[in-house]
């Protein structure tokens, strides 16, 4: 299963961290985005969700917020969680992108990190803008999404596909009135008004300008066309004259 792993600090950047797993939930799936005060439970065990969830992810989001570089004591701490997740990640291969939360916060620089977390420096981050909020968050999608293409075919997994009972149609170039149902009981007509170019109007046999009874229904006259079973091909209309009913006996 591809996720999206959120790394963020509480207390600096555990906002934008929401609001980039409510944007990529709604966009690949609720199950995809993997931040740890919402996807893990209540009586798990905290350290082997977030390492068994960091092991089978795709890609790690490391939510750098203004006042992330100020804890430093924590950065060099080996049992620092922040730190811990990169540094798997970094030892997994896996992605990692920097995500700047505010329009204010620098990019990352070498001399302030620890050794281990240098790396981070010389990687291409991308900015996240309460401001421009909508925008960056579609951008950082589109970013995820053609990094895991597992993802980009996800984005529709929330949907409901068509079953045996729906109806699905495809219609183009229409200039006028489209109809569409499902669940029909009794006849159904269609009616094409301004047509240039061939018709499809569905499968069956085709009665022409000929008197024909069906179901107990008689039909005859100039332009009467009935479609009952598989048709292939054209269908063409000859109007002259005057037609006769088909009980007009005298």
């Amino acid at each position: 299963m591809a996720e999206v792993f959120i790394n963020y600090r509480t207390g600096d950047g555990h906002e934008t961290a929401a609001l980039i797993d409510n944007e990529l939930s709604n966009r690949f799936g609720k199950s995809r985005a993997f931040r740890a005060s919402k996807s893990i439970q209540p009586g798990d065990a905290y350290p082997d969700a977030l390492l068994t969830s960091l092991r089978r992810s795709a890609v790690l989001l490391a939510v750098i917020g203004a006042d992330w570089i100020n804890f430093r004591e924590r950065l060099r701490d080996p049992e620092d969680w922040v730190r811990k997740e990169i540094l798997l990640a970094f030892e997994c291969g896996l992605p990692v992108i920097p995500v700047l939360a505010g329009r204010t916060t620098g990019r990352l620089k070498k001399g302030d990190l620890p050794d281990a977390l240098a790396r981070l420096a010389d990687l291409q981050s991308v900015r996240l803008d309460t401001q421009s909020s909508e925008t960056d968050l579609k951008r950082l999608g589109d970013v995820i999404a053609e990094m895991v293409p597992e993802l980009h075919m996800l984005e529709n997994a929330d949907l409901p596909g068509a079953g045996l009972d729906t109806v699905a149609n495809s219609t183009g170039d229409v200039h006028g009135t489209a109809m569409q149902s499902r669940d029909v009981t009794g006849d159904v007509g269609t009616v094409i008004k301004g047509a240039s170019g061939p018709v499809h109007s569905g499968n069956g046999n085709i009665y022409q300008n000929s008197r024909h009874q069906s179901g107990g229904r008689h039909y005859s006259g100039d332009g009467m066309t009935i479609v009952e079973g598989d048709q292939r091909g054209g269908i063409q209309h000859r109007f002259g004259g005057r037609g006769r009913h088909e009980d007009d006996v005298r």
